[in-house]
Parts: structure tokens; C-alpha cells; sequence
């Protein structure tokens, strides 16, 4: 039978975690304006004016000269907590979902419903955790740096979050973001889908001339990571955007008034700007969420691959030593 290749950490799981932690700041780094423009265009009830282009391209212009550079980046410390923490837990979860479901057998090959149940299971897990860092993530966003409300830091918006709204104000919102695990669960499947494909084309290769796949092989290219992530993203993000746009309305302290329930902030949502306000900020969101999505996973695999090829090379080199002893 078959061994299961060695792991850089202790687990695999860890590998994966390691891996969706840095791919999480990197993303974060590299697209955080436009994660803060989206959040704006979610809690936003007047319709905007001109293309997406131009809203974004105006939007960025108005916050850089009403609040400068740093303003484009107010929010990047939890940002990257959350992201990097969300990343990094959920793979540890999946992977470790993924290699209860395989048992000892490293040939098992996981029913896209197996793929599904794994992702929403590791999603909602992730997401109780990680609830409060985004409730300060959005109110950050959504106030201006010298506003007497503004939260300095991470750990002072949580601090007045719980001295204020008390626990449950730090878990505003969790039940939609639970409703979002499907997000995550249909883009890990297709993901998953389209990866397998991928690699059982290049064994299939490999096999037509005769060679055999190393652990270095073990690896598609970043373009095709790159499509897979982006179409499987793209699926997923515009059949559950809505629950988006109504979170972020729940989780901003200036609205509250207006929308302090789920069920009032879908009513006034749907009778004030109909269909089209559930869907607010998605062009903004695409623009954002494709390109970081694909940054991530790019990232992501690279960084897998990276701890795997190293963990093999050490183990090989432990091997090499140990029959070396053992011959002399």
C-alpha cells in the first residue's frame, strides 16, 4: 500500500495551515483598498453613479485625499488577522476533515458530496471563531480614522465591543456568516473537481512517456490555478453575494437603527432598492475577489508545494543516512 508522503510540521494539516496563512497576507496585502471599497458599496443605500471603473477609480481618488494614503489601508491590521487567521484555520480543519474521510488509504478519492460537507463543515467552524475580528474589520472600514467613534486598533475594537455591546456584539452577525459557509462549500468543491481533472490529465501525460510523477511534479501550473480558483470563485460568490451585503449591514454600528434584525434589514433592503440592493458592491466585489482569490490560491498551492517538496527531500536525506549507518 501505498505510504502517505511526509509533512513539514508534525501534520499535514499544519502544512496546509502554514500555507493558508501566508497566502491569506499576501492576498490581503495586495487587494486590501478594494476590500475596503467593497464594504463601503455594501452599507452604501444611494445608487452609485457611472461604471464600475469609474466607482472605483473616484471612490479610491475621494478616500486618498480626504484621509491619504493610510487611508486606503485603515483596517489592514485585521484585515490580515482575519484573513490570515480564516485561511490558515481553514485549511488546518479541511485537511484535517479531509484525511479523517480517507482513512489510512492515501489512493481514496472523495465524492464531490464529500468535498462539499468537508469545505461546509471546516467553513463554519472557521467562521464562529473568526466573527469578531470581522465585526471590528467592517466598522473600521466604515468610519473615518479621526472620527471620536473610530477603534484605534484590532484589540481596542474588540476591548469596546465587549465593553459596550457585551459578548453577543462580537458575534453579530454569525448566523449569516454561517449562512455563508455554502460560499466556501461550492467553490472547494468545484475547485476540487476541476484540480483533480487537472492532475489526472498531467498523470496521463507522464504515463505517454513512460516517466513517472516525483513529488517536485506534484504541482499544476499558476495559470491553471489561476483559472480554476477564478472560475470556481466566480460561481460560488454571485449565487450567495446577498447574504453578504446583509451582514455588513447588520455588523455597522452607524445603521443600526435601521437594520437591527435580519429579517428587517432583507425587508428594507428588498423594498427600498429592490433585487438590485441585494447585489450591491458586486462588480466592486469581482473586481476584488477574483484577483485576490486567485492570489491566494496561487500563493496557497505554491506554498503546499513548497512543504511538501522540502519535507520529501528530508526525508529522503534521513533515509540516505539511516541505511548509510546501518551498511558501516
Amino acid at each position: 500500500m501505498a505510504q502517505h508522503p511526509p509533512s513539514f510540521f508534525s501534520t499535514s494539516a499544519l502544512d496546509h495551515a502554514a500555507a493558508g496563512l501566508g497566502a491569506g497576507v499576501v492576498a490581503v496585502l495586495c487587494m486590501h483598498p478594494l476590500d475596503l471599497l467593497k464594504v463601503k458599496f455594501q452599507i452604501a443605500t444611494s445608487s452609485p453613479k457611472g461604471g464600475i471603473g469609474k466607482q472605483i477609480w473616484y471612490s479610491l481618488r475621494d478616500i486618498k485625499v480626504q484621509e491619504g494614503w493610510k487611508g486606503l489601508y485603515r483596517g489592514v491590521g485585521p484585515n490580515i488577522a482575519g484573513n490570515a487567521s480564516s485561511w490558515g484555520l481553514y485549511f488546518l480543519f479541511y485537511n484535517m476533515l479531509k484525511k479523517r474521510a480517507a482513512g489510512d488509504d492515501p489512493n481514496f478519492r472523495m465524492s464531490p458530496g464529500a468535498y462539499l460537507l468537508c469545505s461546509a463543515q471546516a467553513s463554519a467552524v472557521t467562521a464562529i471563531i473568526t466573527n469578531p475580528i470581522w465585526v471590528v474589520k467592517v466598522r473600521m472600514f466604515t468610519t473615518r480614522a479621526d472620527s471620536p467613534t473610530a477603534y484605534r486598533s484590532l484589540w481596542d475594537g474588540l476591548s469596546s465591543i465587549l465593553r459596550t455591546e457585551g459578548v453577543a456584539g462580537l458575534w453579530r452577525g454569525t448566523s449569516l456568516a454561517l449562512f455563508g459557509v455554502s460560499n466556501g462549500a461550492i467553490q472547494f468543491m468545484a475547485y476540487e473537481e476541476m484540480k483533480r481533472w487537472g492532475f489526472d490529465r498531467k498523470r496521463q501525460q507522464f504515463a505517454k512517456k513512460g516517466r513517472i510523477m516525483t513529488p517536485e511534479d506534484d504541482k499544476l501550473s499558476n495559470t491553471s490555478y489561476t483559472i480554476m480558483s477564478g472560475a470556481a470563485k466566480l460561481g460560488a460568490l454571485t449565487s450567495t453575494y446577498p447574504y453578504q451585503v446583509v451582514r455588513s449591514r447588520i455588523q455597522n454600528n452607524a445603521t443600526t437603527h435601521l437594520y437591527p434584525t435580519i429579517p428587517v434589514t432583507i425587508k428594507r433592503t428588498w423594498a427600498g432598492e429592490g433585487i438590485k440592493g441585494f447585489y450591491r458592491g458586486l462588480g466592486t466585489n469581482l473586481v476584488r475577489v477574483l484577483p485576490g482569490t486567485c492570489v491566494t490560491f496561487v500563493v496557497y498551492e505554491n506554498l503546499a508545494w513548497l512543504l511538501r517538496t522540502t519535507a520529501a527531500k528530508r526525508e529522503a536525506q534521513r533515509l540516505a543516512e539511516d541505511q548509510g549507518v546501518y551498511t558501516t
